[in-house]
């Protein structure tokens, strides 16, 4: 019996976005799957996108007020029976064989808690690289979309923290550094986000923005949110020693 992956999607009002995520989900060449959906308190056609999705696979569907993508992660994460999973963000647009390489990767580092790749965002390329401790703790290259061993997860609570507005995903892995867990890089695989201008649900500044001579309230708001997790971390007195 090849083991069950649970694919845990949070989406708030990305209706467009989510049709076409779930068309690449659908399509995967693994399809041992339970798919949970969070609807967290959208307002656009949610609904609809979902039960046309429902007519050829198995959902389950939550709606609930709106709390943030690190609340609906957990809610699904709380409901999913898998052996492995993965917190599938709704603009996410991956090759068939995603799902079935990741898993590939960790059964063959039986010693790895997550398996993960690089990914475009939009036309950008989001590089990542073979796992170290050490540049981890200094900027987060892995993204949410990963795939995760359910027992690295769950003596967590959460997994995410809600009370962080941004870098949830670097938390998560910090936190599993912490209890040596760690994670394998695949190369040869990179998916995709949708972007629509700068309004998806996944975000990316360009380098210029951050060395301007004064700081625009994205920026600001972004060094604020990683200093958060460098303080709950305590990333900064670690690098000095």
């Amino acid at each position: 019996m090849l083991p069950l992956i649970s694919v845990i999607i949070p989406v708030y009002n990305h209706a467009k976005a989510l049709r076409k995520s779930l068309v690449s989900l659908g399509a995967q060449t693994y399809d041992n799957l339970e798919i949970i959906i969070i609807n967290d308190g959208s307002n656009d056609n949610i609904d609809e996108v979902v039960t046309n999705f429902q007519r050829d696979h198995i959902v389950k569907y939550i709606v609930q007020p709106n709390q943030g993508a690190s609340a609906a992660r957990n809610k699904g994460f709380s409901l999913a029976r898998g052996e492995y999973i993965i917190f599938w963000d709704a603009d996410t647009i991956a090759p068939k064989i995603f799902l079935e390489t990741l898993l590939h990767a960790l059964a063959t580092w039986p010693n790895a808690s997550y398996a993960y790749c690089s990914y475009r965002f939009g036309l950008k390329l989001m590089c990542s690289r073979e796992f170290s401790s050490e540049d981890l703790r200094h900027t987060n290259y892995i993204d949410t979309t990963s795939l995760i061993r359910r027992s690295a997860l769950v003596d967590l609570s959460g997994p995410f923290d809600i009370t962080l507005k941004r870098f949830q995903d670097w938390d998560l892995w910090l936190t599993l550094l912490a209890k040596n867990r760690i994670g394998v890089f695949v190369p040869s695989l990179i998916f995709k986000k949708i972007t629509h201008g700068r309004l998806g649900m996944s975000q990316w500044w360009p380098r210029i923005f951050f060395n301007l001579p004064w700081q625009i309230p994205a920026v600001k708001n972004y060094l604020l949110a990683k200093r958060a997790v460098e303080l709950k971390h305590d990333l900064l007195n670690k690098a000095r020693r």
